[in-house]
């Protein structure tokens, strides 16, 4: 039986407030909140209900009467389209606040957790050109946009090359700018886009794996390095002439790498990237601490506000020099350093065995041989055993993945009682779960959010966590 179409409008209504997911929501006259995309507080508007459930609404704006006098005009032109940046119309203090208001959901609403003031949101320094790392996905059947007759599109005008439209894994919207990444981000994507339109190398179709042309990623760095990983399907001529039209085109670029891909996604984690041209690595620095960067390292992408964070880490860490620290999730190892000039020992734990490499091999160039790595599977790796042969931590550091921990993993770290935990987190929901694992040993005394993607509701949040008397 189909499902039937709901056909209600309701009409001059007023948003109240932002709400999570990149929405705003407003009560209807019974009480029933209504969750609405790509509205601003204060915005008078007609909204056309898609959705009821049991407690609430969802409703899409279908004319907008009164702009709110906080609404921003979006500065992208893809803006109500592309999946990303939904908050481009709300002042970037209303983005802060609504993060803030986010954690505090999150920790006490749902969470139910006791603790101090959520400090303000550490804002970001850029709001634009802020990410250090960006993919684009090509395309042979783009997103149609609404003003487009599909019927009228050659094949040529129906290639893309950008980001993936909202859920659907086969729709990639057709990027002409992005404020996401400096340049020579933007140039490079149109580059190869044009490249291989002129040159007949064949966009991939996901849905029916087959084409040539994959995905393009780019690394820019502080210093202004550029590495760039061209994906494709698999092998073809055309390939080395393709790389080095791109090579000789940018001279930023001072890592040039390739994979074959011939699986049914996209990821290359378990792929091999190959050099074709330039430096295998570029590299961040970080208060005198030099950090390389491979095709398939982890490192956080907004650069800038990663020092925040790190900042922010450390300072709740509370070092005095002679302790043992425990690094878990360590990613290339960045925090683990950073803090290893106030501690005697830190034993970095992760799952990548790339990153555990670089990590490795970072320290050795940083000059620190009070670090240890180990690659794994932290559940597997982190026992009372291992424990025992690395010494007890009197300081743990977490930086999950957005699942959170293992209740495992929580299981040795509550036996192991260090006097302090330290807690990042880049999904405060699972944050407030394990926390709450940890609510009869562990007092939390500071909550720091950090802003590391703005225009989005995506927050970063530090919890300190102290071992009760």
């Amino acid at each position: 039986m189909a499902r039937k179409k709901l056909d209600l409008v309701l009409r001059d209504v007023r948003i109240e407030a932002v709400a999570a997911e990149g929405k705003a929501l407003f009560h209807t006259d019974e009480g029933v909140v209504v969750f609405v995309p790509f509205a601003v507080p204060g915005d008078i508007a007609d909204v056309r209900i898609i959705k009821k459930k049991k407690n609430y609404m969802e409703g899409l704006l279908v004319e907008l009467k009164t702009p709110s006098p906080d609404r921003l005009e979006p500065f992208c032109g893809h803006f109500g389209v592309c999946g990303g940046c939904k908050w481009q119309p709300l002042p970037y203090a209303m983005q802060l606040e609504a993060k803030r208001m986010q954690v505090y959901d999150q920790l006490v609403r749902i969470g139910h957790l006791e603790l101090p003031e959520i400090k303000p949101v550490l804002p970001s320094e850029r709001t634009r050109f802020y990410r250090n790392k960006l993919e684009f996905t090509a395309s042979d059947r783009r997103w149609i946009l609404p003003d487009e007759d599909p019927e009228s599109l050659s094949d040529t005008q129906r290639l893309g090359l950008g980001f993936h439209v909202g859920k659907f894994f086969d729709k990639v919207l057709d990027l002409k700018q992005c404020y996401l990444q400096p340049e020579p981000s933007n140039a490079i994507r149109l580059f190869a886009r044009e490249y291989a339109i002129t040159h007949g190398i064949p966009f991939y179709n996901i849905r029916e794996n087959r084409g040539i042309f994959r995905t393009i990623f780019v690394r820019t760095s502080e210093s202004g390095a550029t590495m760039v990983i061209v994906c494709f399907a698999e092998d073809f001529d055309g390939r080395e002439a393709f790389l080095e039209a791109l090579f000789g085109q940018f001279p930023q670029i001072s890592s040039l790498y390739y994979v074959i891909n011939a699986k049914l996604n996209d990821s290359i984690a378990d792929q091999e990237c190959i050099l074709f041209k330039g430096d295998e690595t570029i590299f961040e620095e970080m208060e005198g601490l030099r950090f390389r960067i491979g095709p398939k390292s982890f490192y956080q992408t907004n650069t800038l506000q990663a020092y925040n964070l790190y900042k922010v880490a450390r300072d709740f860490a509370g070092l005095g020099g002679s302790e043992t620290v425990y690094d878990l999730y360590t990613g290339t190892g960045t925090i683990a350093q950073f803090v290893s000039r106030q501690a005697a020992k830190v034993v970095g734990i992760e799952y990548v065995s790339e990153a555990i490499d670089d990590a490795r091999a970072n320290a050795k160039a940083n000059g620190i041989d009070n670090c240890v790595f180990y690659a794994g599977d932290m559940k597997d790796i982190l026992t009372p055993a291992f424990i025992r042969a690395n010494g007890r931590p009197d300081v743990i550091i977490v930086d999950p993945p957005r699942a959170g921990m293992h209740p495992d993993v929580v299981k040795v770290i509550l036996d192991a009682a260090p006097r302090r935990i330290v807690y990042v987190s880049c999904n405060p929901a699972s944050q407030a779960r394990d926390l709450a694992l940890m609510a009869d040993k562990y007092m939390i005394t500071e909550v720091q959010p950090v802003d590391m993607f703005p225009h989005t509701q995506h927050v970063e949040n530090v919890c300190k966590l102290d071992l009760r008397k």
